[in-house]
């Protein structure tokens, strides 16, 4: 069975929370060939599980650079090659989604890990606050709040369901 990263989102949330300059590792992750570039383990997972997914989006509708879209199953995507980290989204985001946090820009490569990679795994969950991160054997079970992000990253996290 494939080792997977299990990230505990509420956990790293309350990690942040007390230590507001934790620097958090990030994880080399392409959605797929040739997009925007790299992509935040923790920005992927809260557009898909924790965003409201609004009718009227105003994240979209204040983004002055056009670089914030949803797909066709309603998650917001930020092109980063037309972000200018403005932060109008952030400021705007009636639920506090968007985090400030997103739009650093980290230069020390120290905080980028390949998940194709056992031993950058490891290094990846060492590296995060203690008790936010595991290597696992485990599938997605959406009954214990674990969901899938992508074939190396499973996300646990209490999931927004749009009542509609």
């Amino acid at each position: 069975m494939a080792q997977r990263i299990l990230l505990d989102m509420t956990k790293l949330r309350a990690a942040l929370a007390e230590k507001h300059d934790l620097q958090v590792p990030e994880a080399v992750f392409y959605p797929a060939p040739n997009r925007e570039g790299l992509r935040t383990i923790r920005e992927l997972a809260v557009f898909r599980y924790a965003c409201r997914r609004c009718e009227d989006a105003p994240c979209i509708a204040s983004c002055p650079a056009e670089a914030l879209e949803k797909d066709e199953e309603g998650i917001i995507n930020r092109h980063l090659n037309l972000c200018v980290s403005c932060k109008s989204c952030v400021t705007i985001c009636p639920f506090g989604t968007m985090m400030t946090d997103f739009f650093k820009h980290h230069r020390n490569k120290d905080l980028y890990y390949d998940l194709t990679d056992m031993e950058e795994m490891a290094k990846f969950v060492a590296a995060c606050p203690p008790g936010t991160a595991e290597i696992t054997d485990r599938k997605e079970s959406p009954e214990e709040n674990i969901f899938r992000l992508n074939d190396r990253i499973l996300i646990k996290d209490i999931k927004y369901i749009n009542e509609k």
